[in-house]
């Protein structure tokens, strides 16, 4: 015996204007409300799918299989006038907010294959989750998939997407649904090497004829031998003597991350702040923060006494924990919780910053520092971060159309 507590109508064919609107005006004259509803245009062709159940307070007492089967005949004549196909199904429940916290997981690829998609997907249902909407958010520069998921287990579910992640070579990430992602953001950014391509030391060096010496002091760094302010003072130290004019020099030289301006862009379109956060220098960020319209900022201050680099440095270092305790500050003063920033950066001295951080992701970065961050973006496009904060690549494109 059927259960005709609501009646699920699928119907799917070539896509054209008015097709939504003659299905549902078919529905419009029955005493049946709709309790879920659901459209994607995938390939040109359109699915959509409705689920039905019976207004009592139109029309009490009358009887859902007596009113589902006249749904169905009008759905069917509609439907064959359409050119389109149409299934119906009985006694399926309806979707609502359920209990258990609901997730997105975003999928960043170059290219993306099925048998990555289906190897996330089964992650997802392992960790006895079920993957409730799919949706494409770009197919330029990389293709972004994010899947809405309920009643997962995050923490095992977060580990089991990593390690799938780096076996298929593509990026995913992990966040909590809510209205907190559509709410005023703070996004904080490392500048070398990731807002902008290279390293601004090197740069300094190559014009003070000491590359060589500042490449092996940044190699002790990196191998763990020196801690961050040990390495920068050393280097810096290399630096004595050189002109002032260099640092004109080398912010004409410098060259953004592709994907750098659009990112920024779009950010502040929607009403985001931005910052940047260097263990580089004021003498170039500050450039930065007028070209790129950023709203907060912290670097070092080398110091310049009659025209040269003495070598040394004006105030206290940014470090790994200044970085974080930076994202602290701008976070207050633009009024933004914590979770709601999101931090980006390449380097261990990004770690703190990037922990601190509602959503820490590691942008080409170090294993290290992509094995500790929440997610990581392993693609040289650093406007990819705005598919991890659910914008897709037409509306980015829409907005920049109608600026």
């Amino acid at each position: 015996m059927k259960d005709h507590s609501s009646l699920l109508i699928t119907v799917s064919g070539r896509d054209r204007p008015g097709v939504s609107a003659r299905l549902l005006s078919t529905l419009s004259v029955f005493p049946v409300t709709l309790a879920d509803l659901e459209q994607v245009v995938i390939g040109g062709r359109l699915v959509l799918a409705a689920l039905l159940v019976v207004d009592e307070s139109v029309a009490p007492g009358v009887s859902h299989e007596r009113v589902f089967e006249e749904v169905r005949n009008a759905v069917e004549k509609t439907s064959i006038d359409l050119d389109m196909d149409v299934e119906f199904s009985y006694g399926n429940e309806r979707v609502g907010a359920a209990s258990a916290e609901q997730l997105h997981v975003t999928i960043l690829a170059d290219p993306l294959r099925p048998g990555a998609l289906g190897a996330i997907a089964s992650c997802v249902a392992r960790a006895g989750a079920n993957i409730d909407r799919i949706e494409r958010l770009a197919s330029y520069p990389v293709t972004s998939i994010e899947l809405d998921i309920s009643g997962a287990d995050q923490e095992r579910l977060r580990g089991d997407l990593a390690m799938e992640a780096a076996t298929q070579s593509i990026d995913v990430a992990l966040q909590p649904s809510g209205l907190h992602r559509r709410a005023k953001h703070l996004i904080v950014m490392d500048v070398d090497s990731t807002l902008i391509q290279g390293e601004v030391i090197e740069l300094l060096a190559a014009h003070a004829g000491c590359a060589e010496e500042v490449a092996r002091v940044t190699e002790e760094a990196m191998r763990g031998d020196l801690d961050f302010e040990e390495s920068l003072r050393r280097r810096v130290a290399l630096l004595k003597g050189l002109d002032a004019s260099a640092l004109d020099a080398v912010r004409d030289e410098l060259v953004l991350t592709p994907g750098a301006r659009t990112l920024i862009r779009t950010l502040k379109r929607l009403g985001y702040e931005c910052a940047i956060v260097s263990g580089g220098f004021t003498q170039i960020t500050d450039a930065l923060v007028e070209r790129l319209d950023i709203d907060y900022s912290a670097a070092n201050t080398l110091e310049v006494i009659d025209g040269k680099l003495t070598g040394g440095l004006v105030g206290p270092v940014v470090d790994r924990k200044g970085k974080a305790l930076a994202l602290e500050r701008f976070a207050a003063e633009a009024g933004v919780p914590l979770n709601q920033t999101v931090a980006i950066g390449d380097g261990a001295n990004d770690l703190d910053m990037l922990r601190t951080a509602g959503l820490g992701v590691a942008f080409n970065a170090k294993p290290v520092v992509r094995q500790q961050a929440d997610t990581s973006v392993s693609v040289p496009y650093l406007d990819t971060i705005v598919f991890l904060l659910g914008v897709s690549r037409e509306e980015v494109e829409a907005a920049d159309r109608n600026a």
